[in-house]
């Protein structure tokens, strides 16, 4: 993004802050605030081009507004601060929750979803009932003239706000999907931290085919969202108390406590650290999208008062067995799984031979010639975009299934490092390609147990064989120190000749295509060995995607 382009967002942003139209003299007060040394001259010219773009709007001589189009504009085009936006989010929502326990009165913090089938209300009863939420305290509103019903129900950030309000500050580290077993709470299988991701974690795994909130209501086995957070060891007997008077109230929804410095399913917990386990605010509506009903999620979009919330039902016949859960291995985190392969990656540039990483998806081999006309027309549809290698693997287990593997993009960090130059893979992103292109999604690849790429496929979230509209592909995106930049940029402009999806070699302190580098580093933007794959299960064609799955042979792989 260019210092220009900067300016204009930054513009927007004041903007989008007022509430009544702006003139240029308020706006260049504002923007030297903010370090940019820009007279209202200047600011007149930036604000014609944002009205010749549609971003903003004049009105008469009292100045300019914001309009919808800018407002989206705003947002793709402050992604580098999203990535830090959720945690603070969460951050605000736990200062400003007053509630009080004892008179039951003050503000919470609420998800507000909405229902497009007024029968759902029946099975987010059930789920209420079973104790799978953090209350049964709910507000039903249904939309004149519309089959719509909004249902605001209670964030499980409120007991954080409640125990940072008693002086115990109160962490939150993860959303993810924690596996059951028989009404217990066995470990958590996928984790996404709060910090450095633009979209909020549990709603990342808010996907039908990710849990399975009904099957723990039936049978008492499946898997949920859950949070999970730390505060001090020694709050914990305080917390304790807090959370039984939060119970008899109607607050609750806490799975597991540990003991101070002692890990809790599967998650590794500091020395003078507690871990707790809540169950997420959004599973009740989970299980509806289990059902296959149309249904719109939002975490923690709002605070309201206590008062505005009523129970949806009186009778709670727990379906988790409290406490009591065993001991289990660490759950190893994406980076830590792929630095092995990393290093293992041994490819020759000049030679074009050596081991690269590759990812490996399956689907049946009815569905192969489909699902090789879709990569191909993928590819030459758009090849400055799109990884052209793959390679047809046996399934392991499966005569009727065939595996399509494709270039990671963590095979560019590998033969970086292999060659002396450090390369940390710092986000996976969704790619739109605007002009400039724009990343509009980053999730971290430190603190996540999932690839990012799984997450926004599993959201269809990308349209890569898009025959209209705006095309969003998957990519990826490193940091390497300036100091090795020459170097680096030659190995890199051997692997884009060669075919590997190399976009942007970014300056130091750039926004490389929205996303930003530490300083005394520069960024690259890669695409993901997943487009194709992803193409393929646009056109619905069913496909098991798999990441980061084993080191291939660059010279055994096919060409599109």
């Amino acid at each position: 993004m260019s210092e220009s382009e900067h300016r204009m967002i930054e513009i927007l942003r004041i903007l989008n802050a007022q509430e009544k139209p702006t003139g240029s003299k308020l706006i260049a007060d504002e923007l030297k605030n903010k370090g940019y040394n820009l007279g209202e001259r200047a600011v007149r010219y930036h604000m014609q081009i944002l009205d010749e773009k549609g971003y903003t709007e004049r009105k008469g001589y009292s100045g300019r507004i914001i309009t919808d189009l800018g407002r989206e504009k705003l947002e793709k085009g402050l992604i580098y601060d999203q990535v830090d936006f959720i945690h603070s989010k969460f951050e605000e929502m736990i200062y400003l929750t007053d509630f009080n326990y004892m008179t039951q009165s003050g503000n919470v913090v609420v998800n507000t979803s909405t229902i497009y089938n007024e029968e759902s209300i029946n099975i987010l009863k059930e789920i209420f009932e079973s104790g799978l939420s953090v209350s049964p305290y709910v507000n039903l509103n249904k939309a004149r003239n519309k089959d719509e019903i909004e249902v605001t129900t209670l964030c499980g950030t409120t007991i954080d706000g409640i125990l940072l309000n008693e002086g115990i500050p109160s962490q939150p580290q993860y959303g993810g999907l924690l596996k059951i077993e028989d009404h217990q709470p066995i470990t958590f299988t996928q984790l996404i931290s709060y910090k450095k991701t633009s979209v909020t974690p549990l709603d990342a795994f808010s996907n039908a085919k990710l849990t399975s909130v009904l099957d723990v209501v039936e049978t008492g086995s499946g898997v949920i969202p859950a949070n999970f957070r730390l505060i001090p060891g020694v709050g914990r007997q305080k917390t304790v108390e807090i959370l039984e008077k939060l119970d008899k109230i109607g607050i609750g929804g806490v799975i597991d406590m540990s003991n101070e410095g002692e890990d809790l399913l599967g998650i590794h917990v500091p020395d003078g650290m507690v871990g707790i386990a809540i169950v997420g605010g959004i599973t009740p509506f989970c299980a509806i999208k289990e059902l296959g009903e149309e249904i719109d999620i939002k975490i923690a979009e709002e605070i309201m008062n206590f008062k505005t919330l009523s129970p949806i039902t009186t009778t709670i016949r727990p379906t988790l067995k409290a406490g009591g859960s065993m001991k289990q291995p660490k759950i190893p985190f994406l980076l830590s799984k792929s630095w092995n392969l990393i290093q293992q990656v041994d490819f020759n540039v000049e030679k074009r031979k050596g081991d690269i990483i590759s990812n490996v998806s399956y689907l049946d081999k009815d569905n192969l010639d489909a699902a090789m006309t879709i990569m191909e027309d993928t590819y030459n549809s758009n090849p400055k975009y799109i990884n052209p290698y793959y390679k047809l693997l046996d399934h392991p287990s499966d005569d009727e299934k065939i595996g399509i593997a494709t270039i990671c993009s963590l095979s560019i960090d590998g033969l970086l490092i292999n060659n002396g130059i450090m390369c940390n893979p710092i986000y996976g992103g969704l790619l739109e390609l605007t002009e400039p292109p724009l990343f509009i999604d980053l999730i971290s690849y430190n603190g996540t147990t999932i690839d990012p790429h799984k997450i926004f496929l599993s959201k269809n979230m990308t349209s890569i064989s898009a025959n209209s509209g705006t095309t969003k592909i998957l990519a990826s995106f490193k940091e390497i120190p300036y100091i090795a930049r020459d170097y680096a940029v030659h190995l890199l402009d051997i692997l884009k000749n060669t075919g590997f999806s190399i976009y942007k070699i970014g300056k130091p302190r750039e926004v490389t295509y929205n996303a930003k580098a530490d300083n005394y580093n520069f960024g690259v933007v890669s695409g993901s060995g997943l487009n194709t794959i992803g193409a393929i299960k646009e056109k619905g064609i069913d496909i098991e995607v798999k990441a980061i799955e084993k080191l291939i042979p660059f010279e055994e792989m096919d060409r599109l």
